[in-house]
């Protein structure tokens, strides 16, 4: 397996919004520790998961390729979701996206937004017109 090159397809680049958007609603949490008299966890919880989400960012990329998208761990292949098995695709909140769904014959898939939105949108949209326009 190659790693992810500029002619082979167009790959995304990172964007931390949804990590650091976690990250600083577990620092809000903190700071209501004093008003609502406990309950850390939830603090403890959402940076924990702020912080394995800015580790998925720094570590995978998504390419699309003529044929399908694939999902690069560094250099390594993970996955190759070919268009023809796709049955359709979202992107929740639009203005702010930060879940993407999409549908194969065999599964579904909602993953975090952990990418250029925008590119992610016009990839989408260049790479399945196949199928019927999502809601706006």
């Amino acid at each position: 397996m190659t790693p992810p090159s500029d002619a082979a397809g167009v790959r995304l680049t990172p964007h931390y919004g949804v990590a650091l958007g976690t990250l600083v609603l577990a620092l809000a949490c903190l700071g209501l520790l004093p008003v609502w008299g406990g309950a850390p966890w939830l603090a403890l919880g959402l940076g924990l998961i702020g912080l394995f989400l800015a580790l998925q960012t720094a570590l995978l990329r998504l390419e699309f390729t003529a044929d399908g998208l694939v999902v690069w761990r560094q250099a390594t292949e993970l996955r190759r979701f070919p268009y023809s098995a796709w049955l359709g695709w979202k992107l929740f909140w639009p203005g702010l996206p930060v879940l993407f769904y999409f549908r194969e014959q065999r599964s579904i898939h909602l993953l975090p937004v952990l990418f250029d939105a925008t590119t992610l949108r016009h990839q989408l949209d260049q790479h399945l017109r196949h199928l019927t326009a999502p809601d706006a």
